[in-house]
């Protein structure tokens, strides 16, 4: 299933240079295939913004080989922005407004950094919207780290459950439930998480959800809704590159330079080998005794540090994405604001397909 440029988008460009394949879109109008209508609701601050686009298209690019993929990015007005990243929103983005004119059959919406109360964020109310909208005209919403966080307070009332630390690395994980969004994946896999609150296993079960996927130290990293599909909840961050967490390394090890936290920065959970602690447990002793540690942090030894990380979790996050979108494609309706075809029940969307591993 390629990806289709169906804008000027710089990640298409982007995408394809990295070798990913990405259809023109006249090459696309001779192909006689139903194509997916896929929204990404990217709340990232402005410098995860663009790589956010990118991580969560590649996974969409690596699916079924099939079906043709439509990627409609879009933001609100109540995020605030700076001016580049307003400037690729006004130039590359769709509004809300157009989103819910065209009608989409899948949804992303990508996590955020929050404060402490969810609901006095700018992003609540609009967030909000959209989960209801969604509820009402999307076959399947996929909800990352932050956004299962504010769906299950917006409609559950559940609250988020902080940590006291950030829970950051890359963790062992089992499936523990059948269903077909687990579909031919590992029974033991990684996943990243990068957080410092967590909606527990008890918290979504009280509520009927099901959670197939969890960790015996990082917690619940894939759920579903009650109907088992309409809403699917990741913790982790399987979008992540492979150095993702490095450069959230090098982000904070720069806020010690700055000044901005007391304490320099633990690393990564299971993530960088002993060798590549060795080497940045170096830089932490010369950038604890410089005289100007804020220039010291131009000599952060990022290139050589990413050889010492691997990628253990690309392959799942893959298969995970394929079985979903396959399941939104067998479902959903002949048009784009039909969210299923005639004779599926929305309260249980999958009653037709196997729930068997």
């Amino acid at each position: 299933m390629p990806l289709v440029a169906n804008s000027k988008l710089p990640g298409f460009a982007r995408l394809r240079s990295e070798g990913e394949e990405v259809l023109d879109p006249k090459r696309a109008a001779k192909q006689d295939i139903r194509e997916l209508h896929i929204g990404i609701f990217n709340m990232m601050p402005d410098a995860a913004m663009e790589v956010t686009e990118r991580q969560f298209m590649r996974l969409v690019s690596g699916c079924n080989r099939i079906a043709q993929f439509h990627i409609y990015p879009f933001s609100v007005p109540e995020v605030p922005r700076g001016e580049w990243a307003q400037k690729h929103i006004d130039q590359y983005y769709y509004s809300f407004d157009q989103i819910c004119e065209m009608g989409l059959d899948a949804l992303i919406i990508s996590g955020a950094i929050p404060g402490p109360q969810l609901e006095r964020e700018p992003f609540w109310k609009p967030l909000g919207e959209v989960l209801e909208w969604a509820a009402e005209n999307v076959t399947s919403t996929l909800c990352a780290c932050l956004a299962t966080h504010a769906a299950m307070k917006y409609f559950w009332k559940e609250e988020r459950q902080p940590l006291g630390y950030k829970q950051w690395g890359v963790y062992s994980h089992r499936r523990v439930h059948s269903h077909p969004l687990v579909r031919n994946i590992n029974t033991r896999f990684d996943v990243p998480h990068s957080r410092f609150n967590e909606i527990t296993k008890l918290q979504m079960e009280a509520h009927g959800m099901k959670v197939l996927v969890e960790s015996e130290e990082a917690g619940v990293h894939l759920a579903v809704s009650p109907d088992l599909f309409r809403y699917v909840f990741f913790q982790g961050h399987p979008e992540y590159d492979q150095n993702s967490l490095l450069k959230e390394y090098k982000r904070e090890v720069s806020r010690f330079a700055l000044g901005e936290i007391e304490n320099y920065p633990p690393f990564p959970d299971h993530y960088i080998s002993n060798a590549g602690k060795q080497l940045l447990n170096g830089f932490e002793s010369k950038i604890k005794n410089s005289n100007s540690r804020v220039e010291t942090m131009a000599e952060f030894p990022e290139q050589e540090a990413a050889e010492y990380t691997d990628y253990t979790w690309g392959d799942t996050a893959k298969i995970v994405f394929n079985n979903w979108l396959g399941l939104v494609y067998q479902i959903t309706g002949a048009g784009r604001k039909e969210p299923f075809m005639q004779g599926i029940d929305p309260e249980n969307p999958l009653g037709e397909v196997s729930l068997n591993k």
